[in-house]
């Protein structure tokens, strides 16, 4: 019981991890303009991983996306790739994890076939949560880099307050969805261990032949025709018996006392 029950619930929290992934990079606030020393402003800005967004005061939003790929740096393009991973690893997961499940029964299937799909669907999301926290911590250390770089320059006079970037709301639901995919994949390893059937052992038993044990000794195969009569009683021209001593032995073993 307690087999299905990890199972379950590591289904279902992987679901959400998968769930919040396909939210996060569909998000378009990755990045926020960053207002705290200028709250009030007419134009508020902010980006996601496939458009720019321009919120005006008036509540009239305008986003565009990004027409171009080989303009965009490269940092950002591996976030994407990262993202894109993790989103289809973990949505293979789930539906190898649907047929996995002790409770469906599908056919004949053996728990042993269900241990192994249960296994893989848990690596799956692990590493499916793995590439989501990648992702997400890529880009925000892609914004902590910026954000002190616009500090320094607008220290300095080169540069306004109003282009500096902090973490936006995508970034916090990445990194639940990615954590919450790994202990789910996490989980579903765990069950995999209850669901292997415990192997049967057999006791060894050794037969021994009935009787008394007979040793069989090899010679050269002599084909006959089968009529012929026994060589012991055979006997005519040119047959010699072996001559015998006094006591009635034969001085030396004849070829038919073996016989």
């Amino acid at each position: 019981m307690s087999t299905t029950i990890c199972q379950v619930m590591g289904f279902l929290v992987s679901s959400l991890g998968v769930g919040g992934s396909i939210m996060a990079t569909a998000m378009d606030t990755w990045n926020t303009q960053d207002l705290y020393d200028n709250p009030v402003t007419a134009v508020f800005q902010y980006q996601g991983l496939w458009r720019s967004c321009v919120r005006q005061s008036s509540g009239f939003t305008e986003c565009r996306p990004y027409f171009t790929i080989l303009g965009l740096p490269a940092m950002f393009q591996a976030v994407r790739a990262l993202m894109i991973v993790g989103i289809v690893l973990g949505l293979l997961g789930l539906f190898v994890c649907i047929f996995a499940l002790k409770c469906i029964r599908i056919g004949s299937m053996e728990d042993t076939a269900k241990a192994n799909m249960t296994l893989t669907s848990g690596i799956m999301f692990i590493v499916a949560g793995l590439c989501a926290i990648t992702g997400v911590s890529v880009f925000a250390n892609m914004l902590v880099t910026n954000f002190w770089m616009s500090t320094t320059n607008m220290y300095q006079g080169m540069q306004n307050v109003q282009n500096r970037y902090t973490f936006g709301s995508a970034l916090f639901v990445g990194w639940v969805a990615g954590g919450l995919a790994l202990v789910g994949g996490i989980m579903m390893c765990l069950a995999c261990k209850g669901l292997v059937p415990e192997e049967s052992r057999y006791k060894a038993v050794s037969y021994n032949a009935s009787g008394r044990n007979i040793s069989y000794r090899t010679g050269p195969y002599k084909g006959g025709s089968g009529y012929e009569a026994d060589p012991r009683t055979r006997k005519g021209v040119g047959y010699e018996e072996t001559p015998r001593s006094e006591d009635g032995r034969r001085p030396y073993p004849s070829k038919y006392d073996y016989v």
